[in-house]
């Protein structure tokens, strides 16, 4: 029981994440090869597709400051932030307090374990932020499950002990890319055309930071670099698309929270060869 439980552990991330693509990690992880000299994710998320593929190398990197120090706590010390996060309950009033709390000023550890916690309990895995950057999702409830197991914050941990994390744009982190890297890039949805999830807030990922990751993109081909791109199908993704392989793929989105409310939408790959 205790080896099955350690498999089960294996590959799985510790934080929820809305509009995470772990659904498609099997269509997406036939894209890596063993070959390949590094993994970097530039939009880390939960970094599904990382924790599936298990890199001895990797670089990931986010614009999110909050996600970034999570990751380095879980990376250096899982044992005593797992610790800290059992010290608090999962209700509405502990979650009210804990989101209202400033964390500019905690010690990181500290930041983390806030992190983690409303990560888990609020609504539907979501990242979202005001005008003056509070974290502003409402309570999940019961339905948001529990806090990950002392396995899952282990081999988290260990697997993270192969990545450099950077925190900021994603052109910071594609300036570091090399030949032989494999990119995996999964960026906020910038779609104007149709009503789509967005992770962060309505100006986090605009039409024009699109464009630049098209620039980079194409860069990247330049030196010969694989990567991969996950966007929903619409209007915005034919200016990635255009040049570049694609396949169409269709996934279930979780729209109000609840398993009832779940319809199917359609995303595209988008790879060059």
């Amino acid at each position: 029981m205790a080896g099955g439980a350690i498999r089960e552990a294996r590959g799985v991330p510790f934080l929820r994440w809305a509009g995470s693509k772990r659904q498609l990690v099997p269509t997406l992880r036939q894209f890596w090869r063993p070959s390949f000299r590094r993994y970097v994710e530039p939009f880390a998320g939960s970094a599904c597709l990382f924790f599936a593929i298990r890199p001895s190398k990797a670089l990931l990197g986010d614009i999110n400051s909050e996600l970034i120090v999570a990751y380095r706590e879980i990376k250096y010390r899982h044992a005593a932030l797992l610790t800290l996060l059992h010290r608090f309950h999962n209700d509405r009033k502990t979650y009210l307090r804990m989101r209202s709390k400033d964390s500019s000023s905690m010690t990181s550890a500290m930041r983390a374990a806030r992190f983690i916690y409303l990560n888990r309990f609020c609504f539907n895995g979501l990242y979202r932020t005001n005008s003056r950057g509070q974290f502003n999702v409402p309570y999940g409830g019961v339905r948001s499950g529990h806090l990950p197991s002392r396995l899952v914050f282990a081999d988290c941990s260990n697997v993270l002990k192969s990545a450099r994390l950077i925190r900021g744009d994603f052109e910071t982190v594609l300036n570091r890319t090399e030949p032989g890297d494999f990119v995996y890039m999964d960026p906020p949805f910038a779609v104007r055309s149709r009503r789509v999830f967005n992770e962060y807030n309505a100006t986090s990922f605009s039409f024009e930071d699109l464009k630049r990751l098209r620039v980079c993109m194409e860069n990247l081909a330049t030196k010969r670099i694989k990567f991969v791109v996950s966007y929903a199908e619409s209007e915005e993704a034919d200016l990635l698309i255009k040049g570049f392989d694609h396949l169409t793929v269709t996934v279930r989105r979780n729209i109000s929270g609840f398993a009832a409310s779940r319809r199917r939408s359609k995303e595209v790959l988008i790879f060059n060869s």
